[in-house]
């Protein structure tokens, strides 16, 4: 399998971490919380936390704290099919292809829940073919877009597509909760809405950096589910965010990679380029100490996490785009999401 191209897609309104202070401040949630919640909110967009800005499918941050079902629905149903199709249409763009050459459509979210699903939208908006082959993945979390590849690669692989139109979508302000609990204040300072997507195929596209999917691994741990897991309360998704998930991230993805490379024969020297998932600053953190990675070395995750903030399952669509864009060095380069689950998924892209 081959990455033809990347197409992303944002709202049209970001806002920076004062911005969202002063709005979380004058709402009425603030008195509604206690005095620890006002605490652990200000530390961390007041602080640095890696993160400057996010973007957010609502016309002004007042929106954002209208916080029932209805709304919260709403606004993903709004929303989701129009960013996921503006991605696509981006990647098919770049690949100079016309939506009649797409065969396949996966679409992965977690933030909200359509029947029929978002795939539909995305063949309806981009006038694809009706007998395109279409799936929807959710409940994976953050770690959704290599799942999201490997079926991808089982349907190239398999010769019944040449090109397969995979897309992650998140609008995580449409999974807004705010109570008392620090993992969900910390979530609601933390998560943006944006999509992804990428053109994959069966041969190496002409013209273009050659970008190989060659080996992929994955590790479920559900001892490890309470640690990081959306639950519902009162109609709404509430994110459960505890202080393990750091180490828990780099214990996972360091797995994850010793799998891949003992597949593929290699040795942990031979990675010339990490594609992380950032979960955060304190992830990235862990991630640099487990693997022994010098600040540089994890700089297209930490600016796409200062610019966005943690996309969920999209972000390593903008980490691996950034990358490319720079004209990184070819070689082996690692590409890792890790999320609900206790879920991790890795992959081995040979890049020249």
């Amino acid at each position: 399998m081959f990455l033809n191209s990347i197409g992303t897609a944002l709202p049209e309104r970001r806002y920076s971490k004062s911005e969202c202070w002063e709005a979380f401040a004058t709402s009425n949630w603030f008195e509604r919380l206690s005095p620890r919640a006002h605490a652990v909110a200000n530390t961390v967009l007041r602080r640095d936390n890696g993160i400057e800005e996010r973007w957010l499918a609502v016309e002004s941050l007042e929106e954002v704290f209208a916080i029932d079902p209805d709304t919260l629905h709403r606004r993903f149903a709004t929303h989701a099919p129009r960013l996921a199709a503006e991605a696509a249409r981006s990647a098919l763009q770049r690949a100079a292809l016309s939506a009649d050459a797409i065969d396949a459509v996966i679409v992965t979210t977690c933030t909200g829940y359509l029947c029929p699903g978002l795939s539909g939208y995305v063949v309806e908006r981009l006038g694809l073919r009706h007998e395109v082959l279409s799936f929807d993945l959710v409940g994976q979390g953050c770690a959704g877009a290599l799942p999201n590849w490997q079926l991808a690669s089982a349907l190239l692989g398999a010769q019944q597509c040449d090109h397969v139109l995979s897309i992650c979508v998140e609008v995580c302000s449409a999974a807004m909760y705010l109570d008392d609990d620090p993992g969900v204040l910390i979530s609601a300072c933390l998560f943006g809405d944006g999509a992804g997507a990428a053109v994959l195929s069966r041969r190496q596209p002409r013209g273009r950096r050659r970008v190989e999917w060659r080996e992929t691994a994955s590790l479920t741990n559900p001892g490890a589910r309470e640690s990081l897991r959306f639950e519902h309360r009162a109609g709404m998704l509430r994110n459960v965010l505890t202080r393990q998930v750091p180490q828990l991230a780099a214990e996972h993805a360091d797995a994850v990679l010793q799998q891949a490379l003992t597949r593929a024969g290699l040795g942990r020297g031979a990675i010339s380029g990490w594609i992380f998932h950032a979960g955060g600053r304190d992830v990235l953190l862990a991630l640099a100490d487990r693997f022994g990675l010098q600040a540089e070395m994890l700089r297209y995750s930490r600016e796409a996490l200062r610019q966005y903030g943690n996309l969920s399952s999209a972000f390593v669509y903008f980490v691996l785009d950034a990358a490319l864009a720079d004209a990184a060095p070819g070689g082996w380069w690692w590409m890792s999401s890790f999320g609900a689950g206790f879920t991790c998924h890795g992959a081995l892209l040979a890049v020249e």
